[in-house]
This record gives structure tokens, sequence and C-alpha cells, in this order.
């Protein structure tokens, strides 16, 4: 788009948005917030980029939005947004069955296509829908193009059986969305493993860990009377005493 195109669109929403500006009368900002975000088109701007330019505009919206598109224009003529691509779901396929009231963890691998790099302050922002977790967005680390990420939240399955979506979309630190919207959606059912499976494996993972490093110390020539991690003491001594009184048996024997 070039600047003579992008001015020409910007004067011609500006025409409409001042009609519409005479009949606003609220002073609430959360209303303003919202009324912000309803005059641009769906998913442009998060709630905190319209917070930082109606502050800026000293929560006048007519000012606000005017200097969005001052911003905006500058924006794409000289630093294009970035690009993401959904490779597909790491963990919780679409409508995977989670028992209720369950914690998962939620995954998603991305890429990120080019031609400019991912700047610092990116994050994956909750959007609508049910978000299943007490956070509205996780940062992301800065990523080149051509190279790909996994991107998680930790979130906890509803209590009631049903199915749920949330839908989430990358975001700047200024708060522009880029990207195609990602989806979360889960079957909540009693008889859903996928989060128990999770905690499991991750139990298992320790226990693994825990018995590797045991073993290690156990053949650690500095360690040889290390006990069994799998043996509770008592049982230990009892088969200790066996062996002692079997050695004792046997020497008496050979003796008579």
């Amino acid at each position: 788009m070039s600047l003579d195109d992008f001015n020409k669109d910007k004067n011609d929403l500006e025409s409409s948005l001042l009609q519409q500006f005479s009949c606003m009368s609220t002073n609430n900002k959360d209303d303003l917030i919202k009324e912000f975000q309803r005059l641009l088109a769906p998913n442009e701007l998060n709630a905190e980029g319209c917070r930082f330019f109606l502050e800026l505009g000293n929560w006048n919206l007519q000012n606000a939005i005017c200097s969005y598109f001052d911003y905006d224009a500058h924006k794409l003529l000289q630093q294009p947004l970035p690009h993401v691509s959904f490779l597909g779901d790491v963990t919780i396929g679409e409508g995977e069955e989670v028992p209720p009231n369950t914690r998962f963890v939620k995954t998603w691998k991305l890429a990120n296509p080019g031609p400019t790099i991912w700047p610092s302050g990116c994050s994956l922002t909750f959007l609508t829908g049910y978000r299943m977790c007490h956070v509205d967005r996780v940062l992301v680390d800065t990523l080149k193009p051509g190279d790909i990420t996994d991107v998680s939240v930790t979130m906890t399955s509803p209590c009631e059986p049903g199915i749920y979506q949330g839908q989430w979309r990358m975001c700047t630190n200024t708060g522009q969305y880029f990207g195609d919207i990602i989806w979360c959606i889960i079957s909540v059912a009693e008889g859903g493993l996928l989060g128990l499976t999770q905690q499991m494996s991750s139990s298992f993972n320790g226990l693994g860990n825990n018995a590797s490093n045991q073993f290690n110390d156990h053949n650690n020539p500095a360690n040889h009377s290390a006990s069994n991690p799998f043996e509770q003491p008592n049982m230990r001594n009892l088969q200790v005493q066996r062996i002692k009184d079997s050695e004792m048996q046997i020497d008496e024997d050979n003796k008579n």
C-alpha cells in the first residue's frame, strides 16, 4: 500500500468516525477501550495497545484514534509486521478428551517463515473463548526467519463436561496482532485420560531420573553401602540376616 492510498483510506475512515465520536458521552476507561477496539478491524489491537493510545490522547477517543493511524502509517511504511506459521499441536490435539478440573499443558509448534525476525517482547495472547488459565499471554522469545519454536500454556480443564475452545494469537509488544488465530479445543469428559497421562509421564520421568542418580551413586566406589532405593530398610536387614544365618549353618555343617 502506498502512502497516498493509506492517507486516503485514513481520511475516509476519520470522517466516518467523527460522526460516531459526536454521539459518545462516556468517560469510563473500560468503555473507551472497548469502543476503541470496536472501531478498528477485528483483533487489530489488543486492550493494552488501546490503553496506550488513549493515555497518549489524554483519554480522548478521537485523539487516540488519530494518533493510532498516524503511528500505523509510519509503521506500515517503515517496519512490517512479523509473520508466523502454525505447524501443529504438540500436545492436546483438537477435541482431545481431558478429565474435568485437570491441570494440563497445551503446546503449539510455531515457525517464523520470515523475512523478519520476531522482535523482543512478542507474546501469544488470548483473544476470546474459554481461557482455561490465569494468564492472558505468554512471552515468546525472539525467533529468526526459518526457525521453529514450541509455545506452551499451562491450563486447567473446566469442571463441567462439554467442548471448550479458546482462541490465541501472536502479538507484538506494541499491541499489534500478527499471523492467524491459534486454537485450543478440548472435550471435557469423565473418561478423558490426557491430563492423567501427562501427569504420569512427568512422574515417571522424575522417577527415572531419581533411579538413574541412585544407580550411579550405587556404582560409585565411595558409595558401596548405598541401599536399594526400591527396597524397604527392614526387608534389607532381614535379607542380610538370612544370608548370615545361612553362612553360619554351612560352617556348622562343615565342622560336624
